[in-house]
């Protein structure tokens, strides 16, 4: 069997990497020659630092180069690897709580098992969010305790098929006298207590130190080493701070002769030899929350009595005897359990005596040979695939219709157009952009849906809409929440959004009333038409005038101002296009999809072959640029896409997704090629996470959109562009289909 292995390793000191490379020869172990199983290490680099890795180590990913996530795929991919293990800890990949390794998993081409070595009870959005994609992805998810197994399943919703349940490797070790590594370490004396590990705060030794005056009236030859250097993360932040404060406890209480801090990283080797030496070894960790500790799992496999505080592991561990708890920050009842234990050898020896005897069961040879044979299982599993072919667009597939957030953003004025996480953000008031967005998904869920809830909010958007237009017919954009008109006339985009809504309005309204109301303000707007500039105003401008020559075709005027706006597009595209450069404008920017959009709109009323070539040409150069890989790729507002230069990957806008989604739906119903549906439906989907970081970007449980991807994760606000570029894309393919439906009938 041929195994990559994805995590950190020797010489990175590291709980993580002991881990991996135990677990590397736990498969080697597995069979008489190691010829017959092969394993290599992908090794993550923390910020900058470099290592000197044995030959296992094939490729190494620096931690915080997201590019490096990707090339590590390609790099497994073309091994000879026939199965990947992933140890994952947050903390150890780079991005908002390690995003950056789902890109790598998601382009794996081989079967992923996920070790997890944290089960978080009360996660982040991007925590939970990053161990669904893991449980998406992976065959299955090994964890190493029950408690993690019914986080997975109530919290994070994953099948109880996908769970597996292996414990914590220990090293196979000799429960020999401990009076012999007690002469090793000049311990014959002493009473020792021990805790190792890498310090921060929440380990809780000031609980031992502040337990220890106690123990030593009584036994005053007691001895407590403190053993393992700072945390390399706490030493980036403050530095040996904790090591300092616990420095100055051991010398307010004078204990200098009765505590030794052993600021080193030991091998395995020497840490058993510690625990074989100690009379107690003691984990008074602070935080209830610690779902997987090789630390005490070390402690136990080595026959050590142990004293804990009740966290997730250990109250698994010292189950039937094989230790003893104490509450958190309870000083005095350690001290108590100490010194009892301290009295009483031989109850001391019998939880040796049993904690190495459980010991015995999840040595690493033992527990290799579960992983060993969770893989071949997997590789041998070759499921015949019986269902029927799913549909291209299939809404059952879709996130259930809700206008929910759009309802929470929504006042008797209009809706909000920011959002603090989920919470409208009333401090930055309204604009007409997104009123009248608003306006165009309830009238889009009214047609496809007859939600009442979308009808209800009609008459809201609407008339934010006329009490922001201007008398010469021109529109203020900005509204604040006091109700303070803060521009005078609003940008040519927004003018153009506005027309576009009222346009639809005028060929699908569901109200006489707000046909009246919205042909008034059309009519009213249109001797603004021509004199704009922007081609993004031009093209939403076109598409409004495309629907209001659906329901009046034999009005003249609008129809000749509809193609003189057209004819500025096709000029402007012919001016900019080059060999390599098919597009309107030096640079691409934002919701680019409305501008071929517009011509497609426009031949809808008219056949013209010169515009058809100028939407063709455009919406190919898009596919391009978008549909690199196998999803759509949109480009970043960090620096956009100029002429000559790369596109930006962040920050990805949902504003964008939606343009695609409308555009390949429109392109699929006037051009008529297939291949349209298909980059529909791939425009869509970088809404649930078909995306560079496959972070979903539509939020199930609030039913909101974040706001963009970012380098680090997604934007957690959940604005009203967000959301509505959403809706109008879910709505579109829900249309998509149905025109798929009709195509094959």
């Amino acid at each position: 069997m041929n195994i990559a292995c994805i995590g950190n390793f020797p010489p990175r000191e590291c709980g993580i990497a002991t881990f991996t490379r135990h677990f590397i020869s736990s498969i080697f172990s597995q069979s008489d020659s190691k010829e017959e199983n092969s394993a290599f290490v992908v090794a993550l680099n923390d910020h900058g630092s470099e290592y000197d890795y044995s030959d296992i180590v094939k490729y190494t990913i620096r931690q915080d180069h997201q590019r490096d996530y990707f090339k590590a795929a390609k790099f497994i991919n073309y091994s000879d690897a026939e199965i990947c293990f992933l140890q994952h800890e947050f903390g150890i990949f780079g991005g908002d709580s390690g995003v950056y390794i789902l890109p790598l998993i998601h382009r794996l081409k081989i079967p992923l098992v996920t070790i997890l070595h944290t089960v978080l009870k009360h996660p982040s959005y991007n925590e939970r969010m990053i161990i669904n994609e893991l449980g998406k992805k992976s065959e299955r998810l090994v964890v190493m305790s029950q408690k993690a197994i019914r986080f997975l399943t109530d919290i994070y919703k994953i099948p109880i098929d996908k769970i597996k349940y292996i414990g914590h490797g220990v090293p196979a070790f000799d429960f020999i006298p401990h009076e012999y590594f007690k002469k090793r370490f000049k311990l014959e004396d002493r009473k020792s207590l021990l805790t190792f590990g890498l310090l921060s705060r929440n380990k809780g030794i000031e609980t031992v130190l502040h337990a220890l005056p106690n123990v030593v009236k009584k036994h005053p030859e007691v001895l407590y080493i403190v053993l393992g250097k700072t945390h390399p993360n706490v030493i980036k932040v403050a530095g040996e701070e904790y090591r300092n404060y616990l420095k100055r406890l051991v010398k307010r209480y004078q204990l200098e002769k009765h505590v030794y801090f052993y600021n080193s990283f030991v091998q395995t080797e020497e840490l058993l030899s510690y625990l074989a030496a100690v009379d107690i070894y003691i984990t008074p960790y602070r935080n209830k929350a610690q779902a997987t500790s090789g630390t005490l799992a070390y402690a136990v496999g080595a026959g050590t009595a142990v004293l804990s505080t009740p966290y997730w592991h250990a109250e698994e561990l010292l189950a039937d005897g094989r230790g003893k708890l104490f509450n958190f920050d309870d000083s005095n009842a350690l001290a108590v359990l100490i010194n009892m234990l301290l009295d009483k050898p031989d109850e001391l020896f019998q939880i040796r005596e049993k904690a190495y005897n459980y010991g015995r069961k999840i040595t690493w040879p033992i527990i290799g040979s579960k992983y060993y044979n969770l893989a071949v299982n997997i590789l041998l599993a070759t499921p015949v695939d019986l269902s029927e072919p799913e549909e291209i667009i299939n809404p059952s597939l879709l996130p259930k219709y809700s206008l929910e957030h759009v309802m929470r953003l929504t006042d008797d004025t209009g809706i909000i157009q920011h959002a603090k996480f989920s919470v409208p953000n009333y401090k930055e008031g309204y604009c007409l952009d997104d009123n009248a967005r608003a306006l165009l998904v309830c009238l889009m869920a009214y047609r496809q849906k007859k939600d009442p809830n979308a009808l209800k909010l009609i008459p809201v958007y609407l008339g934010f809409m006329h009490y922001m237009q201007n008398d010469n017919g021109t529109f203020r954009n900005f509204l604040s929440y006091k109700k303070d008109f803060l521009d005078k006339v609003g940008s040519e985009d927004s003018f153009g959004r506005a027309i576009w809504a009222l346009g639809y309005l005028i060929r699908y309204s569901p109200s006489e009333a707000y046909f009246e109301l919205g042909k008034e303000m059309f009519l009213k707007a249109v001797p603004n038409f021509e004199k704009f500039k922007t081609i993004r105003g031009i093209a939403n401008i076109i598409v409004g005038l495309s629907h209001y020559l659906k329901r009046f075709s034999s009005d003249e005027a609008i129809y000749n101002i509809l193609k003189n706006l057209v004819m500025k597009l096709v000029r402007q595209y012919e001016k900019t296009k080059s060999d390599d450069w098919h597009w309107f404008e030096s640079t691409l920017t934002y919701d680019n999809g409305i501008i071929p959009l517009a011509l497609l709109a426009a031949l809808e009323i008219k056949d013209d072959k010169r515009i058809l070539n100028v939407a063709q040409e455009a919406i190919d150069f898009l596919v391009e640029v978008n549909f690199k890989e196998e999803y759509a790729q949109l480009i970043g507002s960090n620096g956009w896409y100029k002429k000559g230069g790369s596109p930006a990957e962040y920050a990805q806008q949902p504003i964008d997704a939606a343009a695609l989604v409308m555009l390949f739906h429109k392109a699929f119903k006037v051009i008529g090629d297939k291949k349209y549906i298909k980059f529909t439906v791939e425009s869509f989907m970088w809404f649930l996470g078909e995306n560079h970081l496959r972070i979903p970007l539509y939020d199930f449980e609030t039913k909101g959109c974040n706001d963009g991807l970012e380098s680090y994760g997604v934007n957690r606000n959940q604005g009203a562009e967000s959301i509505l570029a959403y809706m109008i894309s879910h709505l579109t393919l829900l249309f998509a289909h149905e025109a798929v439906i009709s195509d094959a009938g």
